[in-house]
Parts: C-alpha cells; structure tokens; sequence
C-alpha cells in the first residue's frame, strides 16, 4: 500500500525559521516590495537592533512626512494609515522607550502632534482616528512618567499641551493610572494656570484633578458651571471626600440659585424662581451630604423617594444596607411590590429582571401582558433568562406585542 506523502508543516514561527535565515530574508524582500509597511516595519526592526540613533532617524523620517504630508485620505486608505501609525507607535514604545526614555517621549510628543492635521484631510465619519489617539494616550503619559526627571523633556510635553489644549484635555481624560499626582502637578508648575484661554482651563483643571489639587480644580469653575446640577455633584464628592462638608453644602446649593437657601432637595421639584433641574448625580451626591452632616433618616428617605420615582436599584441597594437586620427583608417585599405596580411596563419588568427577581418578572409579565409594546429591545433576552423556571411567562412575552 502506497505511503501518504508527508503533510506540509504549520505555517508559524518555528516552521518559518527552519527555512533558514537566507531563504527567509528573500520571501521578506519579495512580501516586501509590494506591500509599503512591511518594508517600514522591516526598516524600523533593523533600526532598532542597529541602535538608538539609527531608530530615532528612522522614526523621525517618518513621523516627518505624515506632518507635512497634505493628501487628503480616503475611506479605503484609512485602515492603512491606522496601522502605519499604530507601528511607530509600538516601535517607540517597545523599541525606544526601554533604552531612551527622553526620546520616547520626544517622539511620542510628536506622534501626537500629527492628530490635528490627520483629522483635516482623513476621512474619518466612524471617529476611528479619534479612537486610536484616545487609546494610545496611557503610552503617552507613561513615556513621561519614565522622563520625570528631565526638566527640559517635560517642559517640552508641557508646550504641546499649550499648542493643543483641547485635545490634550481629551487625553488627560483617557490617561487612566499613568498619569499620576506626581506627574500632573509638575506640568501643572510649568503652564499658566491664570489663562482664560477655554481648552487651556479644560486641561488644567484635568490636570488639577489628577494632581488631586481640589483648590485649584475648584478655582477653575465658572459660575456657570457652578449652578450647574452636575458640576455641583462632582465639587460636593471631591469636598466629602476631603472632609470638607460645609463647603459640600455649600457647592451642591450652588445648583438651586437663585434661591440658594432653598435645602429641602425637592428631586426636581422646582420652587418658583425656576432654579435647573436637579439630576441624579446631584441627587446621589446630596444623599452622601445628608449622611455626612449625621442626618440618617433623612438620607434614607430620600434613598427611598429615588427609588419609588425612578426604580434606581443602587439606590434601593444602598437603601437595604443601611436597614437593621430583617427590617431589609420586609422593605424588600415593599420594594418588589413597588416595582411590580410601577407605571412604565418596560421601566418595571427590566428592574425586578436586573435585580434580579425573576419571579416577580414572570408574574409581571402574566399580569399585564397586554401592556408588551411590539418593539421592546430586551424581549428575546428577558425571555431567554425567563425560560428555565417560568417558560409559561416566556412564551407569553415572547408572542406578545
């Protein structure tokens, strides 16, 4: 009986490099010559095994003609460029950063620099380019992080975030743990802190907050902003958390001008002069506030008005953790049966299914079925999650509508 030829080998790693270094330096240069970044990539790798000069010359060169480069790019060349910028990025980061944090820095400065002119002539509706500069912004912190000590490298970050502060706010905010307290207050020290310039104050009080310098961050509010309900949350927890709870009063009634001694925290109610209407982040904050100053009782009824109004579970949640033993079963049941009898259908069956309480969804579901609107966008997902013990309310939800 005639023997099987042999199968071919896996293409990978291992089977590639038993071809040997010759046979595999030709079909590179053959891949190569039709394909423009491999050939960069191949030239950034020999680069970067030649030296740190050789790299940077290499990265410069390129990082050079996308700046000055002014062809507009299509939709098609997108996913081209995306990759071409996500090599240099990773050639600094992998290839520069260990052995030249300086110039990692200086290079990553500049492969940011690129964003304002590639969003004028890239086509761009998904926000893809935006995405792919947001999500690079950990590297870009963390190559400073790495060159803290070089005050003329970080003097240089510093006059980037001067030369586009708005979209640097931007990547403050994408900045997650690599932007530490450290690093943010000596850019801090170096920018002008007085300019009214509005992306310039947006960085800077981004900046004071990760610096955790709360005077400062407060410093930059407008009055506006101060009256905003949802500022006027966020300044009451950063002054909580500080232990600041006069002025925690003082930032959440901000929101109620112009009546300003008005604290009854009326959820929206408003009183006649028509102060903005109060939203759930200010509401949640003025809860802490009322635990804050000892008033118990108070935070908890508010818990609970939240929770009858809007079927908020953290708030429920929070609600039962503050309740004596068994009392939290009792106002549990309360709560389920609250729910049930909530006005909105959807609003009621997607709480008790989150919450979960499954049971009470199936009896929901059989009680006022007639209710299903005919598009209800969690159906199938409601229904699969009802199938094991309650099929009968399943099916129902399933056909109806």
């Amino acid at each position: 009986m005639a023997r099987r030829p042999a199968s071919p080998k896996r293409l990978n790693a291992a089977s590639l490099a038993s071809l040997g270094a010759d046979r595999l330096g030709e079909l590179l240069m053959q891949a190569a010559d039709g394909d423009a970044l491999l050939k960069r990539r191949l030239r950034l790798v020999l680069a970067a095994e030649a030296g740190i000069e050789p790299l940077t010359a290499e990265l410069d060169k390129r990082l050079t003609a996308l700046a000055v480069g002014r062809v507009r790019v299509s939709w098609r060349k997108r996913p081209d460029l995306l990759r071409d910028l996500d090599m240099l990025r990773r050639a600094v980061v992998e290839d520069l950063a260990p052995v030249a944090p300086v110039a990692a820095l200086d290079r990553m400065i500049d492969w940011f620099d690129l964003f304002r002119g590639l969003t004028l002539r890239v086509k761009d509706p998904r926000g893809d380019m935006t995405a792919a500069f947001e999500a690079a912004a950990p590297d870009l912190w963390t190559a400073a992080q790495a060159a803290l000590s070089d005050e003329a490298a970080i003097d240089r970050l510093a006059a980037a975030i001067e030369r586009h502060p708005l979209d640097y706010a931007r990547w403050i905010g994408a900045a997650g743990e690599a932007l530490t307290p450290e690093l943010a207050r000596a850019l801090l020290n170096r920018l002008d802190i007085a300019s009214g310039a509005r992306g310039l104050r947006t960085a800077i009080r981004r900046l004071a907050d990760r610096a955790e310098d709360l005077d400062l961050w407060l410093s930059l509010a407008t009055p506006d902003e101060k009256g905003a309900p949802d500022f006027a949350a966020a300044a009451a927890r950063r002054l909580l958390a500080a232990g600041r709870v006069v002025e925690a009063r003082q930032a959440l009634e901000a929101a109620l001008k112009p009546t300003a001694a008005n604290r009854r925290f009326t959820f929206g109610r408003s009183p006649s002069a028509g102060p903005p209407t109060l939203t759930p982040a200010w509401e949640a904050a003025s809860i802490d506030l009322l635990d804050a100053e000892g008033r118990k009782a108070e935070a908890q009824d508010l818990r609970w008005a939240m929770f009858e109004r809007d079927l908020s579970a953290p708030a429920l949640r929070t609600y039962l953790s503050r309740l004596p033993d068994f009392d939290d079963v009792e106002a549990l049941d309360r709560a389920l049966a609250h729910a049930a009898a909530y006005a909105d259908f959807e609003t009621a069956l997607g709480f008790l299914m989150d919450w979960p309480a499954h049971r009470e969804a199936a009896a929901l579901v059989e009680r006022r079925i007639g209710e299903v609107r005919s598009h209800l966008p969690l159906r199938s997902d409601w229904a699969a999650r009802l199938a094991q013990k309650y099929p009968e309310a399943a099916e129902r939800l399933l056909d109806a509508g």
